[in-house]
């Protein structure tokens, strides 16, 4: 064989083998990106007994403790929330019972992929809110629901953020009378690592009226050892609408008391103490010491 026929040889067996790359090119499917995330976005799988909510609201004034009724409007206003968080929101201000009813959605659609429509009753969701299925407790998470889906939030956690609704869409299937939900797939970066707080549901449900001891259980929930903190400081967290701090720390050692109480029947020993103008509190072990010896005394 001459030179020039060796490499016509080789130029056809590269030709050959380059074709042959193309065609597998071609014929392997090619993945959508954004199909491909939205095909694993999903909350985290918390436990029965608990409701999983993302630190940066439970530290804030975004469901604040304040009492039901009629509520002011807030246009992409900054609520305060602990250092380290940014909330701006729009929309009518939320209270304890707007955070149960979110936190019992979060709780149901945590199962499937998030974007997807959730079906729930009315019925249902009452009996996982603990709530009897009347006609005024119907009336009720229909206007809780759809101030949930009118809002607009913008929160930043340290290198994660959020900007949407806390419910993208609801509404009810003529059909069935079930209720169509769906959240933004995006809420996923709220709860990423440990940015969120597995908060126990029977406490919450003992303190259900009791606004700022919820709020209160909620916060110290979200931190595994809390520091002091001032009274000053907790009354803005909070969102609280009393004018008088002094009339403020009253509330607030009731609201304390109440946490303590609901969380020893659980078998949740949580203690506190107010020197001053700083509140300490202590959880777990620690706690139940504290207040073995408080009752020996």
């Amino acid at each position: 064989m001459t030179e020039r026929g060796s490499l016509l040889d080789k130029l056809k067996r590269m030709e050959e083998r380059n074709a042959r790359g193309k065609e597998t090119e071609l014929s392997a499917p090619v993945a959508d990106p954004v199909q491909q995330l939205a095909q694993v976005i999903r909350l985290p799988l918390w436990p029965e007994a608990v409701r999983g909510v993302p630190n940066g609201l439970l530290r804030s004034a975004l469901f604040g403790a304040i009492k039901r009724g009629a509520r002011r409007y807030l246009e992409r206003q900054e609520v305060h929330a602990q250092d380290g968080i940014t909330v701006r929101y729009t929309g009518a201000r939320l209270d304890q019972g707007d955070l149960d009813v979110w936190e019992t959605v979060l709780h149901t659609v945590r199962a499937q992929e998030l974007g997807d429509d959730c079906r729930i009753t009315a019925y249902q969701l009452l009996k996982a809110l603990d709530k009897r299925d009347t006609g005024g407790n119907r009336d009720v998470l229909e206007r809780r629901l759809a101030r949930l889906k009118a809002t607009a939030l913008d929160v930043k956690v340290g290198r994660y953020s959020y900007m949407g609704s806390l419910i993208d869409e609801v509404y009810r299937d003529d059909e069935t009378r079930e209720y169509v939900i769906r959240l933004n797939p995006k809420l996923h970066t709220l709860f990423v690592s440990d940015q969120f707080t597995q908060v126990d549901w029977s406490v919450r449900h003992a303190l259900d009226g009791k606004p700022l001891a919820q709020w209160l259980h909620g916060f110290y929930a979200s931190h595994a050892k809390p520091y002091p903190m001032k009274v000053e400081t907790l009354h803005k967290l909070c969102g609280s609408e009393a004018t008088l701090m002094s009339d403020f720390k009253k509330d607030l050692r009731r609201a304390l008391d109440a946490v303590v109480e609901a969380s020893a029947a659980n078998g949740q020993p949580f203690n506190y103490g107010i020197q001053g103008d700083l509140v300490c509190v202590e959880k777990g072990s620690r706690a139940r010491q504290r207040h073995d010896v408080a009752d020996k005394s």
